[in-house]
């Protein structure tokens, strides 16, 4: 289970909270101009956020809390409805790196490192993708061909490498000769239920899967490195896999337990993880 839910809210134009002196509380009235909002005092009745940078915050914290303001503490993660991570600008696209409120050096750390692999030009390609939307669906129009094209060109060595600089610049020439992408089926054998166990190539096929098939006790730990909107069906042990359209990863190896795995239904298919069928029954998607 995840701590916290990550989300990117838009505060533009909107009041914020904002109480405290000193470096800290400069600090997040940077941050929420930053992001286009205002920053206002406790009496202010519209904000429905607070940052609170004071020496003594518990009070004013519980007077916010009372009124269904939602309120970030600094250096007291205990007393905070959410927490504010590290940030990596690229505009549009912005990395947030948290860590509960457990090391804000941490994350911090994290972000300088990745600052070094992902090039200034990113943000480029994004906008140029979000301006060549239309033309992707008309060269692509099922939704999971054009999908896979997306991540074959964006991967490691693809035309689009997002790590490589100016792909803004190739986007052209890709939307101009790519090929259509395959589907079909590709099995993984599990070595254990660690996912730092998966190679590489592995867990580019989870990320991309449209259909993702297992066998019983699978580990959630692996599961959870699968693409979320992926169909998930229950194989039996040694079962076929089943009929689905684009690429289908089937998962294979028990682990010795399967606790912790996902019970609930998703959309009518079966999840992994869930209790085998009975013989004569037929794996799919229903």
């Amino acid at each position: 289970m995840i701590a916290s839910l990550p989300l990117f809210h838009r505060i533009a134009g909107r009041p914020v909270i904002v109480l405290g002196e000193g470096d800290a509380a400069a600090a997040k009235r940077r941050l929420v101009e930053r992001a286009g909002g205002i920053c206002v005092g406790e009496d202010d009745g519209a904000a429905r956020l607070a940052f609170v940078a004071m020496d003594r915050p518990e009070a004013a914290a519980e007077r916010l809390r009372a009124r269904g303001v939602l309120v970030n503490v600094t250096d007291r993660p205990e007393l905070c409805d959410f927490t504010v991570p590290s940030l990596l600008d690229r505009a549009p696209v912005l990395v947030a790196i948290g860590t509960g409120g457990a090391s804000a050096g941490l994350a911090k750390a994290l972000r300088l490192r990745l600052e070094v692999l992902l090039p200034q030009s990113l943000g480029r390609l994004a906008t140029a993708l979000g301006a060549a939307r239309e033309r992707l669906r008309e060269r692509w129009p099922d939704a999971g061909e054009r999908r896979r094209a997306l991540d074959r060109a964006l991967g490691e060595g693809g035309a689009l490498d997002l790590l490589r600089d100016n792909g803004a610049e190739r986007l052209e020439r890709w939307l101009a000769g790519a090929a259509t992408p395959d589907g079909g089926v590709v099995e993984i054998r599990l070595r254990s239920g660690d996912p730092e166990d998966l190679t590489l190539r592995e867990a580019r096929l989870l990320g991309s899967a449209d259909v993702l098939a297992c066998e019983p006790g699978v580990a959630t730990a692996v599961l959870d490195r699968a693409r979320a909107d992926a169909v998930r069906v229950l194989l039996e042990h040694g079962g076929a896999p089943p009929d689905g359209d684009g690429l289908v990863v089937v998962l294979r190896g028990a682990v010795a337990s399967c606790r912790g795995c996902p019970r609930a239904a998703r959309q009518g298919a079966v999840r992994c993880g869930d209790e085998a069928r009975g013989p004569g029954s037929s794996p799919g998607r229903r």
